[in-house]
């Protein structure tokens, strides 16, 4: 007597054959102008190389920092935060964005602005504080994952016109900028100086701060796409002016006034909303 109870069997086939063996692949789901889901294979070449020469730089400053190469660590970083700026202009450019792009972005931005930053500083002032100097960094990269982090889940719903806290790259900019000045300047800023390392260690945990902060910095992207006051280049003119004289110190001085910058946009934007 056959049991009717008995639940079929079905064979059990997998059409999807994008991860089978050791196939390395990346698969996304796209949307068509019809608005339809399609899955699509590969990665787009251009932004993603230059996202990986970021992500180069990034390391090699780590080794050159390890070896006492403190100049070129800090050409590394620098060159490192050019190619991220425009990896993401690449990609808008040639209609190249993927959420494989901007993860991988991401990663790169930590090694060479959250890492590279944290490991230049503590090979050359911090490692003399020990475990306060190691935390000290610590919470810098801490902060630099968080803030990248949050800024992923926030894609699409912020003020474009604004970052949430100060961006891991200008945040690099500062320390690798404090660096430098000091290796220029070992006679004002001297190292070994238990003041001078208790100071670079408060910098280091107050940037990090700032990147996880809600503060907001004008994010400069609606620039590209108006026409501003010719009378704006004479101020443009004057900070460069002021780079190429010292351009370590001027560096710095423009990337601490960005800072403060923050807390004078918060306060308008609040009372615009009001």
């Amino acid at each position: 007597m056959t049991n009717t109870n008995k639940p079929e069997q079905h064979d059990i086939r997998h059409d999807d054959h994008s991860f089978d063996g050791i196939t390395f692949e990346v698969e996304e789901e796209e949307h068509t102008q019809e608005g339809h889901k399609v899955k699509r294979r590969g990665i787009y070449l251009w932004p993603n190389l230059i996202t990986t020469a970021a992500l180069l730089s990034g390391f090699y400053s780590i080794i050159a920092s390890m070896n006492h190469d403190y100049l070129h660590a800090i050409y590394a970083i620098f060159l490192a935060a050019l190619l991220d700026g425009l990896d993401g202009r690449v990609a808008r450019a040639i209609g190249a964005q993927s959420a494989f792009g901007e993860q991988y972005d991401s990663l790169s931005d930590l090694l060479a602005f959250g890492v590279a930053p944290a490991i230049l500083m503590y090979s050359w002032a911090l490692n003399g504080l020990g475990r306060i100097g190691l935390a000290c960094c610590f919470v810098y990269t801490a902060c630099a994952a968080f803030r990248l982090a949050r800024f992923n889940v926030q894609i699409g719903v912020v003020d474009k016109r604004y970052f949430i806290g100060i961006a891991s790259p200008l945040a690099a900019v500062i320390v690798i900028a404090l660096v430098w000045v000091s290796r220029d300047y070992p006679m004002v800023f001297a190292t070994t100086q238990l003041s001078t390392q208790i100071l670079y260690a408060a910098v280091m945990v107050i940037v990090g701060l700032l990147m996880v902060s809600n503060i907001k910095y004008y994010s400069f992207k609606q620039v590209d796409r108006k026409r501003v006051p010719f009378a704006l280049m004479l101020p443009v003119v004057l900070v460069f002016a002021l780079i190429t004289y010292d351009i370590p110190l001027g560096i710095l001085v423009v990337s601490i006034v960005y800072a403060l910058s923050g807390f004078l946009t918060t306060f308008l934007a609040r009372n615009q909303t009001e």
